[in-house]
């Protein structure tokens, strides 16, 4: 499967089947072609992987930043952008980055801001990665504050979404990404039934081709594009929590399934759906065997603050949310009721 990014500006394909990594050098060659070196970027266990033959068909090195949400810090990046100068990249070279979303988040700012912009090509390697997070040019680093807080929209000569590798995720990742493609099933308002009987090409393929739609209309989210951050108001909150008790308390995924679930709650109490809406969230989560409830561990009032430094919010409460004409961003919320909500929804635990 291939999807354009038709942007105006340098559309870019999605290309998504197994081997895709193999079209690294004919990419580079046709839309980077004065490169004389490339710099991959990953992790040091992606590199020990089988399929780790990453071929540019120039002058390539490696470098490693570190495994998931601890990349996407400053000190990650500074060491990654001291790198590229001291191995004395140029504008004309290209930053390929392999790995799952943290990853591409990091080295597609790194790329943004070296000199002010060099080409970079993404090979996402988890299936988050590959439905969501290399695609559209979203790039960044976390603050203490909150996530994805510093960044850039820098769009990509092209992702090469390789399914092979999927093959080697652990389940726990491949679940992960399955929060994705959730949120994308949601906003489609497909139904529960197809979704029970869909094969994950079918569902990647879905998913893939609502985020290149929305990125083709709203490049650097002033409108609609925003539809694509359902569920991550609470989720990016849960995650910030989470990376103060450890890295691997929660995944991306996890956290997106327990925020559709709760923005279904909230969209109920502010009255814009019925029980219906809900029920549906549910069916949609459990078909995927996603956990959509609140782990114990979370207080509400820690995830109130937390969620009040998410970046749609402008010094306010902001959600993407269900209603009775689709799906739009909702500011202005009042915390008693976000927070009465929030009680609720753990008491379901």
């Amino acid at each position: 499967m291939i999807f354009t990014v038709e942007l105006e500006a340098r559309p870019y394909d999605v290309v998504v089947e197994e081997g895709a990594r193999f079209g690294l050098a004919a990419l580079i060659a046709a839309k980077a072609p004065r490169a004389k070196s490339v710099a991959v970027v990953t992790s040091s266990s992606l590199a020990e992987q089988p399929w780790f033959d990453i071929a540019s068909g120039l002058d390539q090195f490696t470098l490693f930043v570190p495994e998931g949400e601890s990349a996407k810090t400053f000190s990650a990046l500074e060491e990654l952008l001291e790198a590229f100068a001291e191995r004395r990249l140029s504008r004309d070279d290209v930053v390929v980055a392999v790995g799952g979303g943290a990853i591409t988040d990091l080295v597609g700012f790194a790329a943004a801001v070296y000199l002010r912009g060099v080409s970079l090509v993404q090979i996402p390697t988890s299936l988050v990665g590959q439905v969501d997070a290399a695609l559209g040019g979203k790039t960044g680093v976390n603050l203490r504050a909150g996530k994805n807080l510093v960044g850039a929209f820098y769009q990509p000569l092209g992702v090469l979404c390789d399914t092979s590798v999927l093959s080697t995720l652990a389940e726990r990742e491949r679940r992960s990404g399955l929060g994705e493609v959730a949120k994308c099933w949601l906003l489609e308002n497909r139904d529960v039934e197809s979704l029970r009987t869909s094969t994950l090409s079918e569902l990647m393929e879905m998913a893939i081709g609502v985020k290149v739609a929305l990125v083709a209309l709203d490049e650097r989210e002033g409108g609609s594009r925003v539809l694509l951050n359902y569920g991550h108001t609470l989720a990016h909150a849960l995650e910030k929590l989470a990376l103060r008790r450890g890295a691997d308390e929660l995944r991306h995924g996890e956290a997106v399934a327990v925020g559709l679930a709760f923005a279904a709650r909230l969209a109920r109490a502010l009255g814009r759906v019925g029980d219906d809406v809900v029920e549906r969230h549910d069916q949609v989560l459990r078909a995927l065997d996603l956990e959509g409830r609140l782990p114990a561990q979370y207080a509400p009032e820690e995830l109130l603050e937390a969620m009040t430094f998410d970046k749609k919010a402008r010094h306010d409460l902001s959600f993407v949310l269900a209603g009775p004409e689709g799906y739009s961003l909702v500011s202005g919320l009042d915390r008693a009721v976000v927070g009465n909500v929030l009680e609720h929804f753990k008491g379901e635990s």
